[in-house]
């Protein structure tokens, strides 16, 4: 009832706007005469400056058009493989199927029936043909804009692992994964969403590894999608995830191609979007947005001893400031004699309670944080490192704040940076403040109580009916509290339900001293 009332309502809004805009849906066949066929099309795209018309004379009694979008569409080009050749006509009589095998030398073209197929070609560069007494145009793969080449991410960035990163151009995505997974059973199904923006979608997975029923529920959600225009993955992952009022990510963002192919061998669905470098990955786990790459890159050890220190840090960021707060107000017993005494002396001269202490100096910090990602690399980081000494030595002077507390403030804010993933440290930021201020009022039995009501919130939580804690079991603590050697990794994680459980034979393991030669 909703969704039928929200497409009419949005059928509605649509034909106020522009009458003569095509409604999205509906299918207008083109005319045999080419007047009317230009009258319609250039109606269309009427005070349009960009839109360009070429009319075009074949042979003794044949009379054709071609339009295209300046800055979509290659010009010069378009002289070459299509307008020279068709004025070089001398017959008498001329078909678009003709035209199409004999005379245009376009690598690919497409035949068209309705108004509908040519503006979405033109849209996305290829110019169009009509021809007249023909009710049929046709369209030719002749687009080409600007493009960004392709570079490291540096959002996540490695120091061993490939430098490749997704850019704004869906084909340049495709082909970066198909680079890395060449078996055809890799599918691209694609979708177009948005009223006016016409954004198309791919629906990335890989046949046999990903489950049915997760492949059918991405389409699901994403066809009931309807919205003026999608301009960033964002706007999807707010539309499809299953808890939008929680803090916590319940889809996966990343711009590498590895990820994404490492993921999609794993039984997942990648959705890809033009315009944005940055592809959505599901279902997801707590646990793999605690994940880097690199830890499938180095040693076993090297990796098992990192997410641990990841793990521990993470805690760090979330209750060391409430932790703080909590002993200075209720629990001073808890603290060491000669440290208590140091922490008093330091808070002598402060005229506020630990608690607007904290508030006070974790808001700053946030603020300086927030200033040198927005502000120019050049200038960013020194902004945020030298405007964080500056004021915390202003502040400790001034006695506004103490030095211990200062020291908590940097040892949460360097914690928080072990955090692999920006969208992972973020709830973990958001929810720092609620802690505090129940450390504030209630003490450790505050951050008691706010840990279990945390733990209860993550185990309700589900990626696309993948529940969010997932994983914390025997076959699968192996790739979580620890990255297992490679040789071990042989299955895929489970509640995936991938029909094809096995990645790689077992007994993998190298043996002691082969390739040895023993006399």
């Amino acid at each position: 009832m909703r969704k039928s009332r929200l497409s009419r309502a949005f059928g509605k809004r649509t034909a106020q706007i522009n009458p003569n805009i095509i409604k999205q849906g509906e299918q207008h066949p083109l005319h045999p005469n080419l007047e009317l066929n230009k009258q319609q099309l250039e109606g269309v795209y009427s005070r349009c400056s960009d839109f360009h018309v070429r009319y075009l004379p074949i042979g003794d009694s044949n009379q054709a058009v071609i339009y295209y979008i300046d800055g979509l569409a290659n010009a010069s080009r378009i002289e070459q493989t299509v307008i020279e050749p068709l004025t070089g006509f001398s017959g008498d009589t001329i078909s678009v199927g003709y035209m199409a095998e004999h005379l245009i030398t376009s690598a690919s073209s497409k035949l068209l029936s309705t108004f509908e197929e040519a503006i979405k070609h033109l849209s996305i560069g290829e110019p169009v043909l009509f021809l007249n007494d023909e009710p049929q145009g046709l369209a030719f793969g002749l687009s080409s804009w600007q493009t960004r080449s392709i570079e490291e991410p540096t959002a996540e960035s490695v120091i061993r692992g490939p430098r490749e990163g997704f850019t704004e151009t869906l084909r340049v995505n495709t082909a970066l994964i198909r680079r890395i997974i060449k078996s055809p059973l890799l599918k691209m199904d694609s979708f177009c969403i948005g009223e006016y923006t016409q954004t198309s979608i791919i629906i990335a997975y890989i046949e046999g590894l990903a489950a049915p029923e997760l492949i059918s529920e991405v389409k699901e959600r994403l066809g009931s999608i309807q919205i003026d225009g999608i301009l960033e993955s964002g706007y999807i992952e707010e539309l499809i995830e299953d808890y939008p009022l929680s803090p916590f990510p319940q889809i996966l963002s990343t711009e590498r191609p590895d990820v994404v192919s490492g993921n999609l061998l794993e039984g997942r669905v990648v959705i890809l979007t033009e315009g944005t470098p940055f592809a959505l990955i599901v279902p997801i786990t707590f646990f793999s947005l605690m994940q880097s790459a690199e830890d499938y890159y180095q040693r076993f050890m090297f990796s098992t001893a990192i997410r641990w220190l990841r793990y521990f840090f993470a805690a760090i960021s979330l209750l060391l400031p409430s932790i703080y707060v909590a002993l200075l107000t209720f629990h001073q017993e808890m603290v060491p004699g000669s440290l208590l005494f140091s922490m008093a002396t330091s808070r002598e001269a402060v005229p506020f309670p630990a608690l607007v202490e904290a508030l006070l100096m974790e808001i700053t910090f946030e603020a300086l944080r927030e200033a040198g990602v927005r502000l120019p690399k050049q200038i960013g980081a020194a902004v945020s490192i030298v405007g964080a000494l500056v004021i915390g030595q202003a502040a400790v002077q001034a006695g506004l704040v103490s030095a211990p507390m200062v020291i908590i403030v940097a040892i949460t804010g360097i914690s928080s940076f072990m955090i692999p993933r920006y969208i992972t440290g973020l709830p973990i930021r958001l929810l720092r403040f609620p802690f505090i201020l129940l450390a504030g009022s209630l003490g450790l039995l505050g951050i008691m109580s706010g840990l279990i009501a945390l733990v209860i919130h993550l185990c309700s939580l589900k990626s696309f009916n993948v529940p969010y804690l997932s994983g914390v079991v025997k076959s699968e603590l192996r790739d979580i509290l620890i990255r297992s050697p490679i040789w071990m990794m042989d299955a895929r994680p489970e509640l995936i339900r991938t029909a094809n459980k096995y990645r790689q034979a077992q007994g993998q393991m190298p043996n002691p001293g082969q390739g040895t030669n023993d006399e």
